[in-house]
């Protein structure tokens, strides 16, 4: 990885998912994990503070961004339940099958290079009955908004190290085999409607 990708992106990324109208989304899927959870792309940690330790036995973050994880660690040190932190791809999740009660995914399908792949893989280590509780930014259902998503997304990804702005979250989960339970969506305020748009809630495996 180049310095930029390594060292720049991390923290601006960082910076991006901390703001105030992606933390009070952060408050309201959060809380819903339960029993053993895997959460996707656990980036520097933001979600961390959210977790209910009466409802959650364990928590196992993936990401493939070892500086990411360092950032984490003020957060991780007062999560009040086992961590643990494992270097890889969503893509291919090292752990075995039927594994987690939840699978927790914020703001990550939007980079991860083959959702589909990732959307199977957390089928595989999710319980039967497991639940995925997803809260995403994606495709906009606004013509005028979604072509400037398009036109603007190439640039957009190289600078934010693979974020896009225009895919298509809730028909993604659905294709993948999941049920969808629940779903809300809106713009959320205080951001750019072309990176604003935003679906969360929770599907059965």
């Amino acid at each position: 990885m180049g310095f930029y990708s390594e060292k720049i992106v991390p923290r601006l990324v960082t910076c991006a998912c901390g703001t105030k109208p992606i933390l009070k989304q952060r408050q309201k899927v959060v809380p819903l994990a339960t029993g053993a959870v895997l959460e996707i792309g656990m980036g520097a940690g933001h979600n961390l503070p959210y977790y209910d330790p009466a409802k959650v036995s364990s928590v196992v973050g993936i990401d493939p961004c070892r500086t990411s994880w360092s950032l984490a660690q003020p957060r991780a040190s007062a999560l009040g339940v086992p961590l643990e932190f494992v270097e890889g791809s969503a893509e291919a999740i090292p752990l075995k099958e039927a594994q987690f009660d939840s699978v927790l995914m914020t703001f990550s399908l939007c980079t991860i290079p083959d959702a589909q792949a990732a959307l199977s893989e957390i089928r595989r280590v999710l319980k039967p009955g497991g639940r995925l509780i997803f809260c995403e930014h994606g495709e906009a259902p606004d013509e005028t908004v979604m072509k400037w998503q398009h036109r603007i997304n190439p640039i957009w990804r190289r600078l934010l190290g693979g974020c896009n702005l225009n895919r298509p979250i809730l028909e993604w989960i659905k294709g993948a085999g999941f049920t969808v339970q629940s779903v809300d969506q809106m713009y959320l305020p205080g951001t750019p409607r072309v990176a604003g748009f935003n679906v969360w809630g929770s599907a059965h495996r």
